[in-house]
Formats: structure tokens, sequence, C-alpha cells
């Protein structure tokens, strides 16, 4: 028999056998992982991953006491490919699987139910393309983390109520089917972290939900949940976060609400909640309360301003009344609060900004009285100080107008007095100053040019006097100059015209006079000059022609002389009245010009110049003759010498020189914000559209280096253009302008474009008498425009942001189908500009959504709001801007002013359109009215307006049924819809 020492040493050995055997099978699926998984720099990654290194050591992984393989930590590492669950699954001590944060994808396969030791699985933020499978074996899971992973289908609730040990439960932010929140979540517990937010979750929050006890983190937003908040909750005393924000919640807090005293986060905003606040005067550790967009009533509980954490307060756009508590904010390093569109009462608290950390200050549309706290002129980290529409008075603080964080200073509709002092030239990140309707005076300072970061400027409706200074030229970034109702005084200063972004200026009803400068015609975006009711004199530049303005009105002045013929356009009707000096030979109402129109001497002047310019002529043909054949063989010798790089994204049938040499004037077809347009006639007769690009510091003038000289100076070459264009040429959608090709140097781009001879949707609805639009062309051309856009923002690689979305910008085949231009083009001019600029391109006024008044910010939903705009124009017939919708009024407000019954809405729909077809109108209307929300957040996405839009189909005439009864004939329209 062997001894006893024998058959332990066997043993030993035998366990040593196995022990390597599972070891070099763990080494052998490692390895097989290593090769399935990429990664950028895949190489450093996995460099301890060897055939020779023991898997112990591998980066990521974690052992057991036998060696046994504990956990693969290889989140956030950049990983694509799928995940090979068969083979990972056969580790059989494996209890922790974190591939989470990468970019994974394929389908997970139904081989992870083999992982049945695992007690923490975080597949969160990849892209997978396929349903959660059955997780019923995978009982011992505490941590489960699937959000933001591409999931869809069905969720498999039942195998998660298995799990009776889980404590995060993490599932949100997924396209799951819309389904029930289950009343069997009581069971779970010991759940602790329940992230639901995003899913499609739908129905009632179920009672059960008062048996987690344990629960610290509740997320519910962006669902589909109705009914009431259950009074159940009121049980779950260690709830520190509470999320439950954009669903359809209503009711009251339950009574007992208060008892969740260690909640710090609370947003439960964009519901129907009603009721007053008194539930929350003792949840005493509240560190951000987000309750805004419901129906609360009643006033601010006292209590709120002893709250010692209290850091982020919003409650706009409710019914609360009575005043803020005065110790508000006071106690922490506050940051924000936003109130707004309330009937609150009293006056500011003047502490908010005690420990110098608040950034927004947000109270407008209130009733709040008294002066603007001084200490608020001390609180430089401010950066949005927003307080109009209330009944406001006395001096704005001197410090007000200063602060250098600040980005918009909105006071306007109040009753404060005072003038803008020169501090408001440290105002270095201003860019909206709205002080309008207020009882300001005093001058404009010159140091406001020194605020070189303003886009807007709003004064309208105050006492200010004296001249408009010469200084205002030195803000290049400047969109909107809006002076009306003032006592401005003076002439307009020549020094305008610097101001290069300028899209709207209104310096109605001053006392300005002098003659218009005939620089404001070189104004490459202006879409709104308004001039009227001043003392301006002298003749109207013909400069002015070459603008392309939705409004215009010089009415009221002292002009004299003859109205340019360029200018003789119906849309104008109304702009030059109440000038008894004017005349004209078309325009009626106004007296006919005569020889000596415009004065005599004028005209002796003309005829002197004239008969000087003949002989200077004659007198250099020769020279100009010799000087046009050395500049053509200069210009070819330079093509050849210059370094041009032409990368193209379609199979081209020209070349880069055929580009070229037909940018010149005679081709120039159209001028914008952006760039010049040019049409190009290849040999072969295809036409071509051709973007010209100009940085925004060049002013359009040509380089000295230039080779080409009828090409100005454009945009110097950087990888970020590189990369934008190479964005856009990557764009294939039936729906888009196609991109040819880009020519670049180190002084020109140009981007190359199919051509579309029938123009513009803003041709067709306001400068061609609706040609050929009838109800079912405006409907292709919504839903066309609309897939278009969907495309741009769901179907690329990465989203891409229109920018500058308008009707303009609709582009019209020869079947009068839709096609976006210049989408992204924006982008591109924005990251060519000079490293000042950072507000190159805001949009065209009239389309630009509220936001951008806000945070600048461009997003998706900016498009949306421009998209929506463009969908009232299809069913009004009208711009964007016109005079009827009143002072600072835009198309969005005058539609939402006639919503107060189906007669005023049916009245506002063109008259053009039949009868039978108002309804579907209607029904677009309704779709533009949620694209134009004031909230991002509540906009549709264009993915939801393709599918409203293709819902609301119009019915066509599908045949006429004609039936006679003795001499009486009777006619029957048939629709292919009831």
């Amino acid at each position: 028999m062997p001894s006893a020492s024998t058959t332990s040493v066997t043993v030993l050995l035998l366990f040593l056998s196995l022990l390597s055997l599972a070891t070099s099978d763990d080494l052998q699926l490692l390895l097989t992982l290593k090769t399935t998984f990429q990664n950028p720099n895949t190489d450093a990654l996995f460099a301890s991953w060897t055939p020779t290194n023991h898997t112990c050591n591998f980066t990521g992984i974690t052992c057991n006491p036998d060696h046994t393989i504990k956990s693969i930590e290889l989140s956030s590492r950049q990983l694509t490919g799928t995940i090979p669950f068969d083979s990972i699954c056969q580790l059989k001590s494996l209890q922790k699987l974190s591939l989470g944060r990468n970019s994974l994808s394929g389908v997970v396969s139904e081989g992870l139910r083999a992982c049945v030791n695992l007690e923490y699985l975080d597949l969160a933020g990849n892209f997978f393309s396929s349903s959660v499978p059955d997780l019923s074996p995978l009982f011992q899971l505490k941590y489960l983390y699937l959000n933001k992973s591409g999931f869809s289908g069905k969720f498999p609730w039942d195998s998660v109520f298995n799990m009776t040990n889980v404590v995060v439960l993490s599932i949100g932010d997924n396209p799951f089917d819309v389904g029930p929140f289950p009343e069997r979540v009581g069971e779970l517990s010991q759940l602790k972290w329940l992230y639901l937010s995003n899913s499609n979750i739908e129905g009632k929050i179920p009672k059960g939900i008062g048996n987690l006890t344990e629960l610290i983190n509740f997320e519910v937003s962006n669902c589909f949940l109705s009914g009431e908040i259950p009074v159940e909750i009121s049980k779950l005393k260690k709830l520190w976060q509470l999320e439950m924000y954009n669903n359809s919640l209503v009711g009251k807090f339950p009574s007992g609400f208060g008892n969740l005293t260690s909640l710090e986060n609370f947003d439960g905003s964009m519901n129907y909640l009603e009721g007053d606040l008194s539930e929350l005067r003792s949840l005493t550790n509240l560190v951000s309360l987000q309750l805004f967009q419901n129906n609360l009533s009643g006033e601010v509980p006292v209590e709120f301003g002893e709250f010692k954490k209290l850091v982020n307060l919003s409650l706009y756009t409710n019914q609360l009344t009575g005043s803020l508590p005065e110790k508000l904010g006071s106690w922490a390093e506050f940051d924000y609060i936003d109130v707004s569109t309330n009937f609150l009462t009293g006056v500011i608290p003047p502490e908010m900004c005690n420990r110098g950390t608040m950034k927004e200050l947000l109270m407008l549309q209130n009733r709040f009285t008294g002066g603007i706290p001084a200490s608020y002129g001390n609180c430089t980290s401010l950066t949005r100080f927003r307080v109009s529409d209330n009944s406001l008075s006395g001096i704005v603080p001197r410090g007000i107008w200063g602060l250098p964080n600040v980005g918009l200073i909105d006071i306007g509709s109040n009753r404060l007095e005072g003038p803008i002092t020169s501090d408001i030239g440290n105002a270095k990140s201003l860019a909206q100053l709205w002080v309008y309707d207020n009882q300001l005076s005093g001058k404009l300072p010159p140091d406001i040019s020194r605020a070189t970061g303003l886009i807007e400027i709003n004064l309208s409706d105050n006492r200010f006097s004296g001249d408009i200074p010469e200084t205002i030229g030195d803000l290049k970034e400047l969109n909107s100059l809006q002076l009306q109702n003032n006592n401005f005084s003076g002439r307009i200063p020549d020094t305008i015209s610097s101001c290069a972004a300028l899209n709207l200026i209104n310096f109605a009803h001053n006392s300005l006079s002098g003659e218009i400068p005939a620089t404001i015609g070189s104004l490459p975006a202006l879409n709104s000059l308004n001039l009227s009711e001043n003392q301006i004199s002298g003749q109207i530049p013909a400069s002015l022609s070459s603008l392309t303005l939705s409004l215009f009105d010089l009415s009221d002045n002292k002009l004299s002389g003859p109205i340019p013929e360029s200018l003789y356009v119906e849309a104008y009707n109304g702009s030059f009245a109440g000038n008894n000096g004017l005349c004209s030979q078309k325009i009626k109402f106004f007296r006919r010009c005569s020889p000596d129109s415009g004065g005599s001497k004028d005209l002796r002047l003309i005829f002197l110049v004239i008969a000087v310019g003949v002989v200077v002529l004659f007198s250099s043909v020769s020279f100009i003759t010799l000087y046009l054949r050395r500049s053509q063989k200069d210009h070819e010798k330079s093509l050849k010498e210059d370094s041009w790089d032409m990368k193209s994204f379609h199979v081209l049938s020209f070349s880069e020189d055929e580009i070229l040499d037909s940018i010149k004037k005679e081709n120039l077809i159209g001028k914008g914000g952006s760039g010049n347009v040019y049409k190009v006639v290849l040999g072969s007769g295809k036409e071509l559209a051709v973007k010209h690009i100009w940085n925004s510091d060049s002013g359009g003038r040509r380089s000295s280096r230039s080779t080409t000289p009828m090409i100005p100076k454009s945009v110097k070459k950087s990888s970020e253009f590189d990369a934008e264009v190479q964005t856009l040429s990557s764009i294939r959608h039936v729906n888009v302008v196609k991109l040819y090709c880009s020519i670049t140097s180190e002084d020109s781009s140009l981007l190359v474009y199919e051509y579309f001879p029938n123009g513009s949707l803003w041709d067709r609805l306001h400068s061609c008498g609706k040609m050929g639009l009838d109800w079912d062309v405006r409907y292709e051309i919504a839903v066309g425009a609309a897939k278009g856009l969907e495309y741009l923002h769901h179907g690329c690689e990465r989203p891409v942001i229109h920018r500058d979305v308008k009707s303009s910008n609709i582009l019209l085949d020869e079947n009068l189908k839709p096609r976006i231009a210049d989408f992204g083009l924006a982008k591109i001019v924005q990251a060519n500009a000079s490293k000042d600029s950072t507000h190159v391109i805001a949009g065209t006024h009239g389309y630009i959504a509220p936001e951008y008044g806000y945070t600048y910010n461009v997003t998706e939903k900016s498009d949306v709001y421009s998209f929506g705009v463009v969908l009232m124009e299809l069913v009004t017939g009208k711009k964007p801007i016109e005079s009827e919708y009143g002072e600072n009024k835009d198309i969005v407000f005058w539609v939402s002013s006639k919503l107060k019954n189906k007669e005023s809405v049916l009245n506002i729909v063109d008259s053009s359109i039949p009868e039978v077809y108002r309804e579907e109108a209607i029904n677009m209307l309704r779709i533009a009215i949620l694209c134009t929300d004031r909230l991002p957040t509540l906009r549709p996405t264009m993915r939801r307006v393709v599918q409203m839009l293709e819902d609301g189909e119009p019915c066509k005439l599908v045949g006429i049924i004609v039936s006679k009864d003795g001499s009486k004939k009777e006619e029957v329209k048939v629709y292919d819809k009831p």
C-alpha cells in the first residue's frame, strides 16, 4: 500500500496539473479575446497579454488566490469590435466583466447566459444592435449596467426579478419598446440605484416603489410616465437623488414627501405638477431643486432662505406668487437661480452672490419691484443677468455694466434710469446687451467698442441722446443693432460698414440727420434695415440695391432725388413714404423725376465727369489693351505656378482649371455672409454652383500674393476646415445638395456643388408669385426638406448641424423637389475665422432660435426651430419678418397670437391654398408650433417631424363622379382619404 505521504504528494501533483491546465485554458481564451478587440493603440493596451506572461499579470485582469480569473476590467479603453461571450463565459470563476464606455457593437449573444457566476456586468456606453438576452441564469448579479448601449426590443424584466440581490440596475438611455413600469419592482428590496431615464417606460410609478427602502438614486426622466407621484415614495428616507423630469406626472406632492430629508438633488421639471411647495420646506439638505415648467402655485416657503446647502434653484414657468426669502442663496457657494415667468413680487434677494460664485441670475417676467441690489455690481462671476419684464426702478448700479464674465445683460421692460457708463468697456465677455423699454438716458459711451464680443445691442424705447459713436465700427461680431425710439442725433457713422456681420439695423424714430452712408450697401449679411422717422436727407444710395432685405423702411425722412430703379420691389411698397423730395418714374404716388432731379449743379457735374471720362478712356485704350494681354498671360502663368489642392468626392467630369477660370464677376449669382456664389457652365453644358468662402478678417480684399486676381482672399487652410469638408463630402441623400469637390490654396477655398436653376423656396414663396406652389407641392417640399435635415441630424456618423436653416437655403430642382443647401457651412466658416471670432454666423434674423440669446450654443434643436419657421412660411405664405407683426416681432409671435379659435387660425392660412386642403395646412402649422417651442427640450427631433408630416399627408383628388338627375347635374369629388 502507498504511504500517506505518497498519497499527499500525488494529490498535490494532480492539483498542480489541473491548475496548470486551467491556467493554460484561461491564457488561450484571453489571447483570443485580444485578437477580437481593436483599439487605436492596441499594442500598448495589450502589451502585457503575451503567451510568456502569467494571465494574472495581464492589464485589466484580476485573479483569485488560486490564480483563476476573477475580473476583466477594460472599460473606457476605446475598444471596438464584438464581444465573444461564448469564449469569455468559459472563464468559470469570472465574477466581474466591465467593458463599459467603449465602442463595442454587434449582437449580445445568448452566450452571455453561461457567465453564471457574474456579480458585476458593465456593458454601458456602447453601440450594440440587439435586444437584451434572457439573463435568468445570472441570478447572482448585484451590479448591472446596460445604459446607453443601443439595446432595443423588450427588456427581460422577468429575468431581473430573479436577481434578488441586485444593488444597481442601470438600463436607461436605450430605445426599448414602450412598456409599463413593472409592478414587481418592489421585489428588488436590496436596490440602491435605479436608472430608467430615456428608456420609453410608461404608465404610473407603482406603489411598490415604497418597498425599495435602501434606494439612494431613482431616475425616471424623459419617459412616458403619467398619474400622480405615489404617496409610498415618502418611505424612501435614504433617497439622495430623485429625477423624474419631462414626463406627464400630475397632482400635488404627496403627503409625507417632506420625509425625504436625505434628498440633495430633486428634478421634477417639465411635468403637470400642481399645488404649493409646502411639502418641500423640510428638505433642508437640498443642493439642487429643479421644478420648472409645471403648474405650481402659492408662495416659495420662507424656509428655503435657510437651506444651507442650496446652490441651484430653478422654478421658472409656474404660477408662483409672493416674495422670495431675503436670505435665499446666501449660505453656500450659490450657482444660479431661475424663477422667470411667474407672478413673484417684492425685491430681488440681495445676498445670493455672497460667496462670489453665482453665475446666473434669471428673474424675468415677474412683478419684482425696487432697485437692482448694488451687490450684484460686484458679482464678477456672473455670466447671465436677466431681470427684464418686471417693475424695477432706480439707477442701474455702475458695476453691472462692467461685469467681466457676463455674456448677457437683459434689463428690458422695467422703469430703470441712469446712463450706460464707461464701465461697459470692461465687459469683455458681453455678447447681448438688452436694455430696451426703460427710462435710461445719456450718451452711448464710445467705450462700448471695447466690449468686442458684442453680438446684439438693443437700446430701443429709452431716452438716449447724442451721437452714435464712431467706435461702433470696432464691434466686428455685431449682428443686431437696435436703437429705435430714442433721441439719438447727428449722422449715421460711416464706420458701421466695418460691422460685416450685421444682420439687423433699426434706427427708427430718432433725430438722426445727414445722409445715408453708401457703405451700408456693402454689408454682406444685412437682412433688415429701418431708418424711418428721422431727419435723414440727401439721396438714396444706389448701393442699397445690392442688399437682399426682408424689411426695408426709409419712410418719414427728408430724402430727395430719384428712387434707384433697382429698389422698385413690390415688397418695399411704403418704404419711401413721407419723403416729399423723392421722385420716381415707376412707383405710384411719387412725382415723376425731371431731368434736373438731383439738382442742375449735380447734373452739370455728372456731364463734366462723363466728358473727362470719355477723353481718358480713348487715350487709355492702347494701355488697357496691353495691360489686359499681359495680365492674362501672367494669370495663366501664375495658375501653373501656384499650388492648388483639389479633393474630389464624386466622379468628376471637369478640371480645377475650368472652375478657377469661371470665378469672375460676370458669373456672380449671389452674395451672403459666408461668401460669394458663382454659376459655372462647363464645356459640356453642365451647370455647377461654386461657393467661395473668405476669412472674416479679410473683408473680401484681394491678397497681394493672390495669383488669381478675380478670387478674393479666402480662408487659410486648417485641419479643422479639412475635417469639416470631409464630413460634408460623405453626405449622400436625395434631399441634400451634392458637394462635388473642394479646391483650396493658401489664399482661396472653393466648394463646388450641383446647380439648381429653379432657385430657392424663398424665391418661389416671396419673389415669384408663389409660382407652381400648390398645396401638394408645398407638402412635398416640407417632407423632402425635413428628410434632408433628418439625415444630417441622424443619418451621419456624427450629427451635422446646419446652423442656418431658412427657405433661401432650400433649393428646388427641375421637378420642384427640395435640396438642403449650405449644410454645415457655418461651422466651416467659423472654423476658419480669426481666433478672436467666436460667433461668426448666428443664423438669419427671423429664423434664429431663442436659446441663442441664452447660451450661444447651436444644436440640432436650433435647426428644428428654424425649420418650424420654414413650415410657417409654407402655410401662411408670409416672410419671417414683416411690419404687420409689430415692432421686434416675428412670424412665430404672429402665428401664436392668432391661435385664439379655429376661425382665426384658418385666416392665417395662405388664401391661395384651396379650402379642401385647409385642414392639412393647419396640421402642418401645428407641427411648426411644436418645432418653435421656446424650450429646445420640448421640440421634436427631425426624425419625429418627418413622422408627423408623413402622418398628415394631404388627401389627393383621385376622381370625379358626375351624375345627372333630369336637368340637374352634380359632381362629387373623390379623394384618397376621408
